[in-house]
């Protein structure tokens, strides 16, 4: 493990803790089950990892897209440490492309890791160290890492989570899952919470979000983080005409007990219109509880109904610098990149879709 003591105090680029030497500057990520095959000056479906010259480097370590504090219930995670805070931390980036989200600039990231390789990038940059530091002034007892997906934003995660760790806090991963047994074998030790989604038990619901994925690695993934001893939960948003039958309800909550255990929480959430998903209706309260009963008759002890609360979003959060040591124009200099090798031929998603995707 790299020592979080020792991260750069101002931004530059981290090598990738995953990462496979093919030949000819060929190199393949590891971070999450794309496992994208890169050459130089491209950068995987994620946009946060690009390959230079044969190396892979994460754009965005350090680099906070939002911050805010709250109840760990609010993540949403319930049978871990109630009662206490947490503050949430973002980046940017996914490995999906989810049609109904409505995190877009934060989630997906295109944007604002185009400007990060362009070396224009206004972002924060947050040593593991000073966020510690914050946590421990706003008085919360854990951090947890959402709003984007944790996954390709790894390198921080650890660093934050050790010292975390270090100064008694506690760590939640909120993910989709779509992660490599070695970053859960990684996490695991520093990790104390992950809290998954299941979005259906159906792989064309996964395709259509993501052309690789199927059912059974993200259920592969999420059984391997309670085999590691993370304390895990699950969440699912029930989107109306897309998975909110009677056998897809009980088909997640047999998965659960089985799988997790029958007193393992699982939180159902409320869909809310947005994006590509915009025509359809929000979730009806009857849907969410008649998934709350069945799965209840299924055998789960602990199931939870957000009827008001859909995805853990940033939305109306404090300025970065209201919880940071530090003036807002010096939080916000422009970020060079440290390898400026992206140009026009690594910065576009179009562009990676067609020449580079990753082999199955």
């Amino acid at each position: 493990m790299n020592d979080p003591r020792v991260a750069p105090s101002q931004y530059q680029l981290v090598p990738t803790r995953l990462q496979e030497r093919l030949d000819k500057d060929v190199t393949r990520c590891h971070l999450c089950l794309w496992r994208c095959k890169l050459v130089h000056g491209q950068r995987g479906f994620c946009q946060a990892h690009v390959n230079r010259h044969g190396t892979l480097y994460n754009l965005s370590y350090g680099i906070l897209s939002a911050i805010d504090v709250a109840p760990i219930e609010d993540k949403p995670v319930r049978h871990f440490r109630p009662g206490t805070r947490v503050m949430s931390v973002g980046s940017y980036g996914c490995n999906f492309r989810c049609g109904g989200c409505h995190n877009l600039e934060i989630s997906w990231g295109v944007d604002a890791l185009d400007a990060l390789a362009r070396g224009q990038s206004t972002a924060a940059y947050v040593t593991p160290a000073r966020l510690v530091e914050a946590a421990q002034r706003a008085g919360v007892q854990g951090i947890a890492f959402t709003y984007s997906e944790p996954a390709v934003w790894l390198e921080y995660v650890m660093d934050v989570s050790e010292l975390a760790r270090e100064a008694g806090l506690y760590t939640v991963y909120v993910s989709n899952s779509f992660v490599t047994d070695q970053a859960l074998e990684m996490m695991a030790p520093v990790v104390d919470v992950l809290c998954s989604d299941i979005k259906s038990l159906e792989d064309a619901f996964y395709k259509e979000i993501c052309g690789l994925a199927n059912v059974e690695q993200v259920l592969g993934s999420i059984r391997k983080a309670h085999d590691l001893g993370i304390h895990v939960e699950t969440r699912t948003n029930i989107i109306p005409g897309r998975n909110d039958t009677d056998a897809m309800y009980r088909g997640i909550a047999t998965w659960i007990r089985d799988n997790l255990g029958v007193d393992s929480p699982w939180h159902i959430t409320r869909f809310f219109p947005a994006f590509h998903l915009a025509h359809l209706p929000p979730t009806p309260s009857e849907s969410l509880w008649r998934a709350h009963d069945i799965a209840h008759q299924t055998g789960l002890n602990n199931v939870y109904v957000y009827d008001d609360k859909g995805c853990d979003c940033a939305t109306d959060n404090l300025p970065l610098e209201s919880y940071l040591d530090g003036k807002a124009t010096d939080l916000h200099q422009v970020k060079k990149c440290a390898a400026s090798c992206c140009g026009t031929e690594g910065i576009l998603l179009k562009k990676y879709e067609k020449a580079a995707k990753p082999e199955t």
